[in-house]
């Protein structure tokens, strides 16, 4: 179903298998919701993957791309299903590992990590003395280093003193989960990494955002497709990331509605939304998807 605007509505993934060459796929949202895969997600993507697409799962966790395969594949998505995991953790690291451009260059090697405390080996092998206690850590870093937050423990408001404390020092933060939220078990949006990153922006802090929209880790993910790959289109819940990361790309995009903005566009689980309210929610994303389906199912 196409619209005035430009804006293809599917029914299904199987309305573009034979549009595209290659996925880029992102995972919370859209193959599953952090515990279980969505239903119908596993199937779908062993059709993908029968009609001979590749495909390369890009996520804004800030853990390894290994520690999410390993992850989605407890979840049933079985490694043969795709041939890459490429996360914003690994790019935020990768970045620091070079250390030669960029604010990393000559920045210091005692960082402040924010993150779960399940989280805290994200920071291992990078060569920095790693600090974790939040009462001394602002005046002994030489940056923060943002991977991920529990939101039932951790909140923007409960981490703003530290922020103040860091921001006064002049401390860049370096995140390597931009993600603004995530979508729970049950449906609710819940504070992700990139909250607390605007936040440290706004209170004049200088900030380095790894991953999704960041055109540097597209470019990490189209040296994992085959060189044949002509057509390739990603798939994400996200306008604010996974829609503009892909326009900035120029790559082709999906939008799977019953993610993040479910209920900015009105829609139940498993609805298309409403052409009127989608267009007005793009524009005022200003991110306008060429495709929208209502979840990741064939």
């Amino acid at each position: 179903m196409d619209r005035p605007d430009g804006v293809r509505y599917l029914r299904g993934l199987r309305e573009l298998a034979q549009d595209c060459d290659a996925l880029l796929l992102d995972q919370w949202g859209v193959l599953h919701d952090g515990h279980q895969a969505y239903p119908g997600a596993v199937e779908c993507l062993e059709r993908l993957r029968d009609t001979g697409k590749a495909v390369v799962i890009l996520s804004n966790s800030g853990k390894s791309g290994e520690e999410n395969a390993r992850l989605i594949e407890a979840m049933g998505f079985d490694r043969l299903l795709f041939d890459a995991v490429v996360s914003a953790g690994d790019d935020a690291r990768d970045a620091i590992l070079s250390g030669d451009h960029g604010p990393y260059a000559g920045s210091g090697r005692r960082c402040l990590l924010l993150s779960r405390d399940a989280d805290r080996h994200v920071a291992d092998g990078l060569g920095l003395e790693v600090i974790t206690d939040p009462e001394a850590g602002p005046e002994r870093a030489d940056f923060v280093l943002l991977m991920s937050m529990d939101a039932s423990t951790q909140s923007v408001r409960g981490w703003e003193p530290l922020l103040r404390r860091a921001v006064a020092r002049g401390l860049p933060l370096v995140c390597g989960n931009p993600d603004l939220a995530r979508v729970s078990r049950d449906g609710t949006l819940l504070e992700a990494p990139g909250l607390v990153a605007r936040r440290y922006q706004e209170l004049g802090g200088e900030v380095h955002l790894h991953g999704k929209p960041d055109s540097r880790i597209y470019r990490t993910c189209l040296r994992h497709l085959p060189a044949g790959a002509a057509c390739v289109v990603a798939v994400g819940d996200s306008l604010h990331h996974d829609i503009l990361g892909a326009k900035r790309a120029g790559l082709r995009s999906l939008l799977v509605a019953g993610g993040v903005h479910r209920d900015e566009l009105g829609c139940r689980l498993g609805e298309l939304p409403d052409p009127a309210r989608a267009r007005a929610l793009f524009q005022r994303a200003g991110a306008v998807p060429e495709l929208v389906a209502p979840l990741f199912t064939w």
